[in-house]
């Protein structure tokens, strides 16, 4: 089963956020070079531990300083930009990098209500569920508008170029539904989701041979994974990712936590049954420990594809958790 890796460029305390960003180029690199298939950044805005705030630039540089490795939207938020938009910016980067650009979309904001008022610049649109009518409106630009709409004049440059392979993003059952419908791929967010990934898929999968696409249904399960040298290690990274999730859900949002700042917490009954109950959506332990676990799953929940988050503090141990994970799984660079 392929793998792959989600990125969303986290930000360790005691480093500058733009440093994290070429911290990503270089996992994508150890990536490429370990094996994985493709390589997705992710879209998150406002949010300290995070740098992921512009994938499609982040697409571009990774697809640069790689060379064979599928890069691309782990995604798109297609609610917080212009259709049009998107599709220009897609058609560009399959027209610099030929077959290796995908196109994943999400229906939610990333973000908070007040960051999604200043990028949306609109109240009207902050409810509004209208993801439907804004991918066709994408497909459009690129595929032609019926004759007499008023953007049937509108062609999406360069025109000779295609839109990449869409993949629908996902936590919930409609994410599958909408992704069966349109005809795309589908990802489902097992890495925060509280479905059984199972089900979601098995919806999606089915309903899409209800409606006769050309394509054949294709999903990916998103899962987080901190892989270390000992079993002991990996838990002390682990505890420091989910400092990192209490201090986000509890409003006291800031950088990624080193392993000794998450030992030294002063955690309380409360945090820690919290933290608990969030830790059992990530997989923890030595390389085969992971590996083992996330082919359980793959399979359990009809799976195509494996894609992967892993937020360690040390960006040398992020690399080592990923190298380590590729030997066990059997990748081949």
């Amino acid at each position: 089963m392929p793998l792959s890796v989600l990125d969303l460029s986290p930000v360790p305390s005691g480093s500058k956020p733009s440093q994290a960003l070429h911290e990503t180029l270089e996992l994508a690199r150890v990536a490429e070079a370990a094996g994985y298939h493709r390589y997705w950044l992710a879209e998150h805005h406002n949010i300290p531990s995070v740098a992921s705030s512009s994938p499609e630039v982040m697409i571009a540089a990774v697809a640069a300083a790689t060379s064979t490795i599928r890069v691309g939207a782990g995604g798109i938020m297609l609610p917080n930009h212009s259709p049009l938009k998107v599709a220009e910016t897609f058609r560009v980067l399959a027209g610099l990098y030929p077959d290796r650009i995908d196109l994943g979309l999400g229906r939610a904001p990333g973000t908070d209500q007040r960051t999604a008022l200043a990028l949306r610049r609109s109240r009207e649109t902050l409810g509004a569920d209208d993801f439907t009518e804004q991918y066709a409106e994408l497909r459009a630009y690129a595929e032609g508008f019926p004759a007499g709409h008023p953007f049937e004049p509108i062609t999406a440059q360069p025109s000779d170029v295609p839109l990449p392979p869409v993949y629908i993003l996902g936590s919930s059952t409609y994410g599958g539904q909408a992704a069966a419908a349109l005809g795309t791929g589908f990802a489902y967010a097992g890495h925060f989701g509280t479905l059984d990934p199972a089900g979601v898929i098995s919806t999606y999968k089915t309903q899409f041979k209800m409606f006769e696409h050309e394509t054949e249904p294709y999903a990916i399960l998103a899962l987080s994974a901190i892989v270390g040298e000992t079993e002991e290690r990996a838990h002390q990274l682990a505890e420091a990712n989910s400092l990192s999730i209490l201090r986000l859900r509890s409003g006291r949002p800031g950088p990624l936590p080193s392993p000794e700042e998450a030992a030294a917490y002063p955690w309380s009954e409360g945090e820690r049954a919290a933290v608990e109950e969030w830790a059992g959506l990530a997989i923890v332990g030595t390389p085969d420990q992971v590996a083992a676990e996330l082919t359980h799953r793959a399979n359990k929940a009809g799976a195509d594809e494996l894609i992967i988050t892993t937020h360690i503090h040390n960006p040398a141990e992020r690399q080592r958790s990923l190298q380590l994970l590729a030997n066990s799984w059997g990748l081949k660079p």
